[in-house]
C-alpha cells in the first residue's frame, strides 16, 4: 500500500477540499462513535490524510508537529498547576476554607450558597482545575446544604457552577494550553480574564440572594454557630488557611507585575503549596506519591490530546483546508465580523457538548484565532470569549463533566438528571455572562 501511495496511484486530494473536509469529519465521527478516545481518533485521521492527500512522503510533518508540541517551554506550567491541584485536593485546606468562611456567611438567608462560591473563587485562584473543586465541594457544601433545608436544585447547580469557575478564574489551564497554542501572551490572558471570573461569579451571588429573598424556603437561614466566638478564635479559624491564600496571591501577583514567567510562577505556587501542607503537618510520602501519579495521568491525557489534535491541524492546513474554512466562515456570516463571531460561538458549543475543552481547543483555536485577527478583534480578548464559551460546556449536557464530577460524591438518590435540570438557571447566567463579555470586550481589556 506504501508503493502505491507513493507511486500516485491514490490520491483523494482529487475531491476537493469540500469533500475532503466533509470526509474527515465524517471520519473523525465515526471513530468517535465507537468509543476510541480522541488522540487516538485524531492520529489515526491525521495518519490517514498524510497519507491518502499529501503523499507518504509528507510523514515527516506528523512527527516534525509533535516535536513542536512536547517541547513548547510554557507547556511546563501546566504539570505544575495540576500538581498545586492535586496536593490542595488531597490536604485540609479546602475544608479549613470552608470553615473559616463561615464567617462571611453568618445569619445571611442563602449564606452557605454565598460562602460556597466564595470559595470556590479561592480554589480557582489556587489551581486552575475544574475536577478537584467540585469533588471537595461535593463533599463540603452540597451535605449542609441539603442538611439545612436548601432547594436541592439550588445547592446542586450552585456547587457544579461554583466548581467549574477554574475554567476562568487565573491560573486556569484552558487559559494556558489556548495561549501556548496561539503564541498569546498567557500573563495577558489572566489579566484580562480575572475581571470576567470575578463578574460570572457575582452573577451566582446574585442569583442565590434573589432567589433566597423571593423564596425564603428554598435557602434556610442557617444558626449562627460564630455568633459567641470571641475575635481571637475567629481570627484563629483563619490561620489554617492564610498561607495557601498567601501563595495563590504571590503566584499571580508575580505575574502580573512581570516578576516571573507562568512557568516559573507555577513552579513557586507548587513549593509554596508544599510548605503549606508542611506546615499543616499534613505533608507524607503518600500525599506527594498520590498527587505525582494523578499529575501524570492528566498531563498524560493533555499531552496525548494535544498530539492527535495539533498534528490534525497541521496535516489540515497543508491541505489548504484553513483557507476553505476562512471562505466558508466568511459567506455564512454575509462578511459581517460579529456574524462570523457567533457562528465560532455556536461551533465552540456544539464541540463543548461532545468534547473535552483540551480537544475543542487545540481542534479550532489555530484555525479560528487567525481568521479573528484578519476579522479585527484581539486574540487575547478571544481567548477569554473562548474560556467563557467552554465554562457553559462544563455545564451542557449529554457530557458536562461538572455534572458526573458531582455525581461521584453526590448521595446516591440524586440522578444525573437531577443534576443536569439543577444548572439550568446557572448556565443560562453564564450565556448572560458571555453575552455581555462579546458586547462590551472592555469587561476584559480594561487594563489597555
Amino acid at each position: 500500500m506504501l508503493d502505491l501511495l507513493t507511486m500516485g496511484f491514490i490520491d483523494l486530494s482529487a475531491l476537493g477540499i469540500g469533500w475532503g473536509s466533509a470526509l474527515m469529519l465524517f471520519m473523525l465521527l465515526a471513530l468517535l462513535m465507537t468509543g476510541k478516545p480522541l488522540a487516538f481518533v485524531t492520529l489515526t485521521v491525521s495518519l490517514f490524510f498524510t497519507f491518502f492527500w499529501l503523499g507518504a512522503d509528507k510523514l515527516p510533518l506528523v512527527t516534525t508537529e509533535v516535536y513542536k508540541f512536547i517541547k513548547s517551554y510554557v507547556f511546563v506550567a501546566v504539570p505544575m498547576f495540576v500538581l498545586m491541584a492535586s496536593i490542595l485536593d488531597r490536604s485540609g485546606i479546602a475544608k479549613d476554607l470552608f470553615n473559616a468562611m463561615k464567617l462571611i456567611g453568618g445569619r445571611l438567608r442563602g449564606g452557605v450558597a454565598v460562602q460556597t462560591v466564595i470559595v470556590a473563587v479561592f480554589l480557582a485562584a489556587m489551581c486552575g482545575i475544574i475536577g478537584g473543586e467540585i469533588v471537595l465541594l461535593g463533599m463540603l457544601a452540597l451535605p449542609q446544604m441539603l442538611r439545612l433545608g436548601y432547594d436541592e436544585k439550588l445547592a446542586i447547580g450552585t456547587v457544579c457552577a461554583g466548581g467549574a469557575l477554574g475554567t476562568m478564574m487565573p491560573p486556569s489551564i484552558v487559559l494556558i494550553i489556548y495561549g501556548m497554542i496561539t503564541n498569546v501572551s498567557i500573563s495577558d490572558l489572566f489579566t484580562a480574564s480575572f475581571v470576567p471570573a470575578l463578574m460570572l461569579g457575582s452573577f451566582y451571588i446574585a442569583y442565590i440572594l434573589i432567589r433566597a429573598h423571593l423564596n425564603p424556603n428554598v435557602a434556610p437561614i442557617a444558626e449562627d454557630e460564630n455568633a459567641d466566638m470571641p475575635l481571637s478564635e475567629k481570627l484563629k479559624s483563619l490561620k489554617g488557611v492564610i498561607l495557601p491564600i498567601l501563595v495563590a496571591v504571590m503566584v499571580l501577583g508575580s505575574i502580573y507585575a512581570g516578576i516571573a514567567s507562568v512557568t516559573e510562577a507555577s513552579a513557586v505556587g507548587v513549593v509554596g503549596i508544599i510548605l503549606s501542607t508542611w506546615y499543616r503537618g499534613e505533608l507524607n510520602w503518600q500525599m506527594l506519591k498520590d498527587s505525582a501519579i494523578q499529575t501524570m495521568e492528566t498531563c498524560g491525557m493533555i499531552i496525548w490530546i494535544g498530539i492527535g489534535a495539533s498534528t490534525l491541524v497541521v496535516v489540515y492546513n497543508r491541505m489548504e483546508g484553513i483557507d476553505f474554512v476562512n471562505e466558508l466562515l466568511l459567506t455564512f456570516g454575509g462578511g459581517s465580523p460579529y456574524a462570523v463571531l457567533f457562528i465560532m460561538m455556536g461551533i465552540l458549543f456544539i464541540l463543548g457538548m461532545f468534547l473535552d475543552w483540551v480537544g475543542v481547543a487545540l481542534l479550532t483555536m489555530p484555525i479560528f484565532v487567525p481568521i479573528i485577527k484578519d476579522l479585527g478583534f484581539d486574540p487575547v480578548w478571544f481567548g477569554v470569549v473562548f474560556c467563557m464559551n467552554m465554562q457553559v460546556s462544563f455545564l451542557t449536557p449529554p457530557f458536562g463533566p461538572a455534572a458526573f464530577y458531582l455525581k461521584s460524591v453526590a448521595p446516591p438518590e440524586i440522578s444525573l438528571g437531577q443534576i443536569f435540570k439543577s444548572m439550568i438557571p446557572f448556565i443560562c447566567l453564564q450565556i448572560l455572562a458571555l453575552g455581555l463579555l462579546i458586547a462590551f470586550p472592555k469587561i476584559a481589556m480594561w487594563w489597555q
